[in-house]
């Protein structure tokens, strides 16, 4: 018995820890590699204090920033920018990933030698399925992998080169088309 329950304390404060790494990633910045098991992609994240910033370099460059309940959309190539509301799309799933304190709360967590796996089912409204695992190094504690499987679909995010603490021009996370500031 006691050892059971030691297992379930220890994989709750893993879990309490995992949570709140997620949620102080703000002021942080990563490149990621992006594989939906086909195509990839190259670029970089960037995590504000409320949204969040993708910027895609490789094989298109692309930007979307997400807030809670607005985004944007711009192809450089194209110069089109769309602004949508992200809950709308699957996006909301990634914001909520970054900026949402409360969304891993009723996840389950794994422990696989020095990676800690954070695993969440979810149903949305519209009856689409989605699998999010949130993969990490531990010791010390680094986001390494995301991972989303919504319907049939998949998608991995693989982050390195993190930065923390960074100073971002107050532009940066501004839902306004790029060519404005130029």
């Amino acid at each position: 018995f006691f050892l059971f329950s030691f297992k379930i304390s220890a994989n709750s404060d893993n879990k309490i820890i995992m949570i709140t790494h997620l949620g102080s990633l703000k002021n942080f910045s990563a490149s990621f590699l992006q594989s939906d098991g086909e195509n990839l992609s190259e670029g970089k994240v960037y995590i504000g204090k409320e949204r969040v910033r993708a910027e895609y370099l490789y094989p298109e460059k692309i930007l979307i920033i997400l807030d809670q309940d607005k985004a944007m959309y711009y192809n450089y190539e194209l110069d089109e920018d769309e602004f949508f509301n992200p809950k709308d799309t699957h996006a909301w799933v990634f914001y909520d990933v970054f900026r949402n304190p409360f969304f891993f709360e009723d996840a389950n967590i794994k422990v696989n030698d020095n990676e800690l796996i954070l695993e969440k089912h979810i149903i949305d409204k519209e009856q689409n399925k989605y699998f999010i695992k949130v993969l990490f190094e531990d010791k010390p504690l680094i986001l390494r992998r995301v991972e989303f499987f919504i319907n049939e679909d998949f998608l991995q995010l693989s982050i390195f080169n993190h930065t923390y603490n960074e100073t971002f021009n107050e532009d940066l996370f501004k839902l306004i088309n790029p060519n404005f500031f130029n």
